[in-house]
Protein backbone atom coordinates (compact mmCIF):
# COMPACT_ATOMS: atom_id res chain seq x y z
CA UNK A 1 0.00 0.00 0.00
CA UNK A 2 1.82 3.42 -0.50
CA UNK A 3 2.51 5.21 2.63
CA UNK A 4 -0.01 8.32 2.47
CA UNK A 5 1.84 11.51 2.08
CA UNK A 6 1.79 13.14 5.25
CA UNK A 7 1.10 17.05 4.15
CA UNK A 8 -0.93 17.87 1.46
CA UNK A 9 0.42 20.37 -1.17
CA UNK A 10 -1.66 23.19 -0.62
CA UNK A 11 -1.96 23.78 -4.21
CA UNK A 12 -3.60 20.27 -4.06
CA UNK A 13 -5.87 20.87 -1.02
CA UNK A 14 -8.36 23.09 -2.94
CA UNK A 15 -8.72 20.82 -6.11
CA UNK A 16 -8.93 17.39 -3.97
CA UNK A 17 -11.28 19.34 -1.95
CA UNK A 18 -13.28 20.29 -5.19
CA UNK A 19 -13.10 16.60 -6.44
CA UNK A 20 -14.65 15.20 -3.53
CA UNK A 21 -17.78 17.96 -3.84
CA UNK A 22 -17.64 16.65 -7.40
CA UNK A 23 -18.52 12.57 -5.57
CA UNK A 24 -20.37 13.96 -3.55
CA UNK A 25 -22.90 15.44 -6.51
CA UNK A 26 -22.63 12.33 -8.58
CA UNK A 27 -23.97 10.34 -5.10
CA UNK A 28 -26.47 12.57 -4.91
CA UNK A 29 -27.38 12.27 -9.12
CA UNK A 30 -27.81 8.25 -8.01
CA UNK A 31 -24.21 7.92 -9.22
CA UNK A 32 -21.24 6.16 -7.18
CA UNK A 33 -19.43 8.80 -5.27
CA UNK A 34 -16.46 9.73 -7.31
CA UNK A 35 -15.75 12.80 -9.12
CA UNK A 36 -12.74 13.98 -10.99
CA UNK A 37 -10.99 17.54 -12.54
CA UNK A 38 -8.99 18.72 -14.24
CA UNK A 39 -6.57 21.95 -13.71
CA UNK A 40 -3.34 23.54 -14.94
CA UNK A 41 -0.43 24.46 -13.45
CA UNK A 42 -1.64 27.71 -11.55
CA UNK A 43 -4.96 25.03 -10.36
CA UNK A 44 -7.47 26.89 -12.00
CA UNK A 45 -9.80 23.95 -13.35
CA UNK A 46 -10.80 23.77 -16.83
CA UNK A 47 -13.24 20.91 -16.89
CA UNK A 48 -14.71 18.79 -13.77
CA UNK A 49 -16.59 15.17 -14.14
CA UNK A 50 -18.86 12.75 -12.05
CA UNK A 51 -19.14 9.36 -12.09
CA UNK A 52 -22.31 8.29 -14.31
CA UNK A 53 -22.16 4.41 -14.61
CA UNK A 54 -25.91 4.24 -13.19
CA UNK A 55 -27.66 7.25 -14.60
CA UNK A 56 -25.70 6.44 -17.88
CA UNK A 57 -26.10 2.59 -17.50
CA UNK A 58 -22.53 2.14 -19.12
CA UNK A 59 -19.75 0.62 -16.73
CA UNK A 60 -16.96 3.00 -18.35
CA UNK A 61 -18.99 5.84 -16.99
CA UNK A 62 -16.56 6.77 -14.26
CA UNK A 63 -15.35 10.42 -13.38
CA UNK A 64 -12.07 9.69 -14.67
CA UNK A 65 -13.18 8.26 -17.77
CA UNK A 66 -15.93 10.94 -18.42
CA UNK A 67 -13.11 13.85 -17.62
CA UNK A 68 -10.48 11.72 -20.39
CA UNK A 69 -13.23 12.36 -23.00
CA UNK A 70 -14.28 15.80 -23.04
CA UNK A 71 -10.54 16.48 -22.24
CA UNK A 72 -9.18 14.56 -25.48
CA UNK A 73 -11.82 16.52 -27.39
CA UNK A 74 -10.41 19.85 -26.31
CA UNK A 75 -7.18 19.49 -25.54
CA UNK A 76 -4.40 18.39 -27.75
CA UNK A 77 -1.66 15.89 -26.54
CA UNK A 78 1.07 18.55 -26.14
CA UNK A 79 -1.56 20.41 -23.99
CA UNK A 80 -2.40 17.28 -21.62
CA UNK A 81 0.76 16.39 -20.94
CA UNK A 82 0.96 19.80 -19.01
CA UNK A 83 -2.71 19.41 -16.96
CA UNK A 84 -3.03 18.00 -13.71
CA UNK A 85 -6.34 15.04 -12.92
CA UNK A 86 -7.49 15.43 -9.46
CA UNK A 87 -9.64 12.56 -8.67
CA UNK A 88 -11.08 12.21 -5.22
CA UNK A 89 -10.03 8.40 -5.12
CA UNK A 90 -7.23 6.91 -6.79
CA UNK A 91 -7.89 5.74 -10.81
CA UNK A 92 -8.86 1.82 -11.28
CA UNK A 93 -7.08 0.14 -14.01
CA UNK A 94 -9.34 1.45 -16.95
CA UNK A 95 -9.20 5.08 -16.12
CA UNK A 96 -5.36 4.57 -15.18
CA UNK A 97 -5.31 3.32 -18.91
CA UNK A 98 -7.15 6.23 -20.00
CA UNK A 99 -5.85 9.00 -18.50
CA UNK A 100 -2.60 7.24 -19.51
CA UNK A 101 -3.43 7.18 -23.55
CA UNK A 102 -4.85 10.58 -23.12
CA UNK A 103 -1.30 11.59 -22.64
CA UNK A 104 -2.48 13.67 -19.11
CA UNK A 105 1.08 14.50 -16.98
CA UNK A 106 -0.10 14.51 -13.80
CA UNK A 107 -2.67 12.75 -11.17
CA UNK A 108 -2.81 13.68 -7.55
CA UNK A 109 -5.88 11.92 -5.91
CA UNK A 110 -7.00 11.49 -2.11
CA UNK A 111 -8.28 7.89 -1.18
CA UNK A 112 -6.59 5.19 -2.28
CA UNK A 113 -8.14 1.75 -4.04
CA UNK A 114 -7.05 -0.22 -0.92
CA UNK A 115 -8.88 2.22 1.13
CA UNK A 116 -12.19 2.05 -0.93
CA UNK A 117 -11.89 -1.61 -0.52
CA UNK A 118 -11.73 -1.42 3.32
CA UNK A 119 -14.76 0.91 2.78
CA UNK A 120 -17.13 -1.44 0.45
CA UNK A 121 -16.00 -4.33 2.41
CA UNK A 122 -15.43 -5.96 -0.52
CA UNK A 123 -12.23 -8.57 -0.16
CA UNK A 124 -9.90 -9.09 -3.47
CA UNK A 125 -11.56 -11.90 -5.23
CA UNK A 126 -12.85 -12.56 -8.62
CA UNK A 127 -14.83 -9.42 -9.17
CA UNK A 128 -11.62 -7.16 -7.75
CA UNK A 129 -9.15 -5.76 -9.88
CA UNK A 130 -6.72 -4.68 -7.31
CA UNK A 131 -3.99 -2.47 -9.38
CA UNK A 132 -2.64 0.86 -8.27
CA UNK A 133 -2.18 3.60 -10.79
CA UNK A 134 0.92 3.38 -10.28
CA UNK A 135 1.86 0.26 -11.51
CA UNK A 136 -0.21 0.67 -14.53
CA UNK A 137 1.75 4.12 -15.58
CA UNK A 138 4.75 2.33 -14.73
CA UNK A 139 4.16 0.04 -17.42
CA UNK A 140 4.06 2.72 -20.20
CA UNK A 141 6.73 4.57 -22.00
CA UNK A 142 6.19 8.32 -20.69
CA UNK A 143 6.18 8.98 -17.46
CA UNK A 144 3.23 9.88 -15.44
CA UNK A 145 3.60 11.89 -11.71
CA UNK A 146 1.70 10.56 -9.17
CA UNK A 147 0.35 12.03 -6.04
CA UNK A 148 -1.34 10.22 -3.90
CA UNK A 149 -3.17 8.84 -1.77
CA UNK A 150 -3.78 11.68 0.95
CA UNK A 151 -5.08 11.55 3.91
CA UNK A 152 -8.40 12.95 3.41
CA UNK A 153 -11.11 12.74 5.88
CA UNK A 154 -13.89 13.76 3.53
CA UNK A 155 -12.79 11.57 0.83
CA UNK A 156 -13.64 8.63 3.11
CA UNK A 157 -16.93 10.11 4.00
CA UNK A 158 -18.72 10.52 0.93
CA UNK A 159 -18.57 6.85 0.68
CA UNK A 160 -20.35 6.55 4.28
CA UNK A 161 -23.38 4.25 3.92
CA UNK A 162 -23.48 4.18 0.27
CA UNK A 163 -21.98 0.69 -0.29
CA UNK A 164 -23.95 -1.02 2.73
Amino acid sequence: MPRLATVIDSDHLPLLRQAVALAASARAAGNHPFGALLADASGQVLLTAENTVVTDRDVTGHAETNLVRLASARYGAVELADLVLVASTEPCPMCAGAIFWAGIGTVVYALSEEGLYGITGDEPGDDALLLPCREVFARGRRPVTVHGPYDLPEAVEVHAGFWS
